[in-house]
């Protein structure tokens, strides 16, 4: 097998002097903003932390028994209880305890063995109590996150366990930089848009490896988040939303007055977005990359035309799984709204509705802008990397020579990225 033969592999376009240098130019300036979007932005003031002892104190223990008794009657008109009775909780400092069997909407059932989370409260005579407040339920995420963990590199192989790397480092930028820097009173947008970028720039080369694909991926996935801004932007001014709509937003607002609300619907509007984003724009680059290997006679229409239908099919698909996941969100409000036999129209007026609806509205259009954006640069590269070469002059059979069969069959496959190579295995 010659040498030649094994610089092709699966992947990519086949390699000129321009594609990296369009790598070059688009990865270059969009690593530097980035990097020096978080160092203007990089939250210099660790927000105040409130001291334990002035809150409730939060303890855990195990349910020794539990015994249930009738409940009392109540008053005619009044809401009867369902729960009554005592349980008996060995704390892990190893003292054991009573308390009642938590009662109300969506109070925790108990049982003998269940590790629970209790709250101490203290009287006026300064004697202890504690009220069950929820089940500790450390143990059963770790392992449903093991079972995904193994799902994903099982199914993925070495790009599943990028794909996973990419989640940690998605996780870390949110923890660690997005979130400081908006309590540390940054611009939500600003912090949204640069953290986006940086997830963005990671994740994609991290899972999708160094290319010409992904790097039109990120091209597109960039231009697509900018239009997301400005039109979450106009669009909430419009709309004449506050970003204040439900309990969590309200307590935000008395215990971090200085947050700018309506900065941080905007920045969750542009983060929401991104997880779909690079979805399609790296589906799109694909697509058209597969496209051109396939029919290396395609110029730029047929390229753009055929990806551009493909792209079609999958936003019909994202457009209509945005929607249901914003209103499976919603459904409790949505129930309480139709028992409440409010109009509809109220309903869908209502600041909180309104939100989810702009949030909808913005993050399809972003996608609708991303099909286009994305295909065009990828057909446009795709075409300048496969223009036919002109064939050699027919022997005297008619034939071409063998000069030109052999350089076609050198185009089948594209130039192999290390990286690239690596989590394909």
């Amino acid at each position: 097998m010659s040498a030649d033969h094994h610089s092709h592999a699966h992947g990519d376009l086949p390699s000129l002097p321009g594609g990296r240098r369009v790598t070059l130019f688009l990865l270059v300036p969009a690593v530097l903003l980035t990097i020096l979007g978080m160092l203007l932005l990089w939250p210099r003031d660790t927000p105040a932390v409130t001291d334990g002892a002035t809150g409730p104190v939060m303890t855990t223990g195990e349910v020794v028994s539990v015994a249930r008794v009738q409940c009392p009657p109540v008053p005619a008109g009044d809401t009867p209880e369902e729960n009554c009775g005592t349980v008996t909780v060995r704390l892990d400092s190893g003292e054991v305890i009573t308390t009642d069997v938590p009662t109300g909407p969506g109070a925790p059932e108990v049982d003998t063995g269940d590790d629970l989370t209790l709250m101490a409260l203290n009287d006026e005579a300064g004697a202890v109590s504690y009220a069950i407040t929820d089940h500790q339920r450390g143990t059963e995420l770790w392992m449903l996150g093991a079972v995904f963990a193994l799902a994903v590199i099982a199914f993925g192989r070495w790009r599943g366990l990028t794909a996973l790397a990419g989640l940690v480092v998605t996780f870390g930028i949110l923890l660690w930089f997005i979130v400081p820097a908006i309590l540390d009173g940054r611009s939500p947008v600003l912090v949204a848009v640069v953290g986006a970028a940086a997830i963005m720039l990671i994740v994609l080369y991290l899972t999708h490896g160094l290319s010409i694909t992904t790097s039109i991926a990120v091209a597109g996935t960039l231009a697509s988040l900018a239009i997301t801004a400005v039109l979450a932007a106009v669009s909430t001014a419009a709309v004449h939303l506050t970003g204040v709509a439900d309990e969590t937003s309200n307590f935000l607002t008395i215990t971090h007055g200085d947050v700018n609300m309506q900065g941080l619907l905007l920045a969750g509007i542009v983060i929401g977005s991104l997880g779909v984003l690079d979805d399609v724009t790296v589906t799109q680059s694909a697509t058209v990359t597969e496209l051109a290997l396939a029919n290396p006679a395609y110029g730029f229409r047929r390229l753009y035309g055929a990806a551009t239908r493909i792209g079609r099919a999958h936003i019909a698909s994202v457009i209509n799984t945005i929607v249901l996941a914003y209103a499976g969100a919603s459904l409790p409000l949505m129930l309480l709204f139709a028992a409440g036999n409010t109009p509809v129209g109220e309903v869908l007026t209502t600041q909180l509705i309104a939100q989810e609806l702009v949030r909808s509205a913005v993050g399809t259009i972003g996608l609708v802008a991303a099909v286009p954006i994305t295909t065009a640069l990828a057909a446009w590269m795709a075409a300048r990397r496969h223009r036919p070469e002109a064939p050699d002059a027919p022997d005297a059979s008619g034939k071409a020579s063998g000069r030109a069969s052999g350089k076609a069959k050198h185009r089948e496959r594209p130039a192999e990225d290390p990286w690239t190579a690596f989590v394909e295995r």
